[in-house]
């Protein structure tokens, strides 16, 4: 299957906000479809799950921005992209596909996890050390609504959940667990988790105040997502990402985009913007104007872009810098 082919499923199933399932129908089924990707009326199409499997191997093989350098080549062969001319960059965020959850049912809703994971994978081992209580306390995804009420129930409905969690650790801890259950990802997962919620078992192993808890950058969030974090921008409150996108707004010129840069939520603006020019610098798209907001504006930046990128930074209210 060309990779041109399923790049381009990808982003009309972007443009139309489509399952990938949903996409391999419309492959099957549409005119338009098979006339943009160059294919007979008569073909088949190809199953869902390829779509899922070149986003990975995307990502895997950091191929992500070869498709757009491929673009930008022959927008500048056309002369649409000009060279060192007039750039601007901003961050916005992205949602992570997770459900937005408390510290409460994070550790919870871990458990449910967990316990999902270990009992596909070893449910001999799981019949022998879960006690049976757990299969009514976590047998089910945990809902706000199923949890007790009132904060003094809360904080001890906190403490079993923490206490079954490190019953479970020790358990898979013991001599005679298989080191391939051990090191199962979800295994470091509870153990991470369970280190930013409770004290250590030394320390009597208990729920963690709100005033002990770790900052933002450093707290999963959610037991699906590693990498998600709790951010505020201006008045949006996400947990998430972070995109950075750079476009070319040179006059009587399409505006292009030039470069894509995620990070975490809460990274600064003004630490992403080195990476940013190292990498247009690589790929040889640095403007000579760039314009940015004032996130991405200090001294630091300003005298760096301009020695190592001869780059002019433009910030938002104080004109050329």
């Amino acid at each position: 299957m060309a990779p041109w082919r399923l790049a381009l499923v990808t982003i009309f199933q972007f443009l139309e906000n489509l399952t990938d399932r949903q996409a391999a129908d419309a492959l099957r089924s549409r005119i338009d479809w098979k006339y943009s990707l160059s294919l007979p009326l008569t073909d088949a199409g190809w199953d869902a799950s390829v779509l899922s499997e070149f986003r990975t191997r995307l990502v895997d093989g950091e191929a992500e921005m070869r498709l757009l350098d491929l673009l930008l080549q022959i927008c500048h062969e056309h002369g649409w992209l000009k060279e060192r001319g007039r750039q601007r960059t901003d961050s916005t965020h992205v949602l992570a596909k997770i459900r937005a959850l408390n510290r409460l049912v994070c550790v919870a809703q871990t458990m449910v996890y967990v316990l999902s994971v270990l009992a596909e994978v070893a449910p001999s081992w799981v019949a022998n050390h879960c006690p049976v209580a757990w299969v009514t306390r976590y047998s089910h995804r945990i809902e706000h609504t199923r949890l007790p009420q009132g904060e003094a129930a809360r904080l001890e409905f906190a403490n079993q959940v923490g206490g079954d969690g490190w019953l479970l650790l020790d358990a898979l801890a013991a001599t005679d667990t298989p080191e391939w259950l051990t090191a199962l990802p979800v295994v470091a997962t509870l153990r991470q988790i369970w280190e930013q919620q409770y004290f250590s078992p030394a320390a009597g192993g208990e729920w963690r105040p709100r005033e002990q808890a770790l900052p933002a950058a450093q707290m999963i969030n959610s037991p699906y997502d590693f990498d998600a974090r709790y951010a505020i921008k201006n008045q949006t409150m996400w947990v998430g990402y972070k995109v950075h996108f750079s476009e070319t707004c040179d006059a009587d010129l399409p505006h292009l985009l030039t470069h894509v840069q995620t990070t975490p939520a809460t990274l600064n603006d003004d630490t992403a913007l080195a990476t940013i020019h190292a990498q247009m610098a690589a790929r040889q798209h640095l403007p000579r104007q760039h314009i940015v907001d004032a996130g991405y504006v200090d001294a630091r930046t300003l005298v760096a872009s301009a020695r190592q990128y001869a780059v002019e930074l433009i910030g938002p209210t104080k004109g050329n810098y």
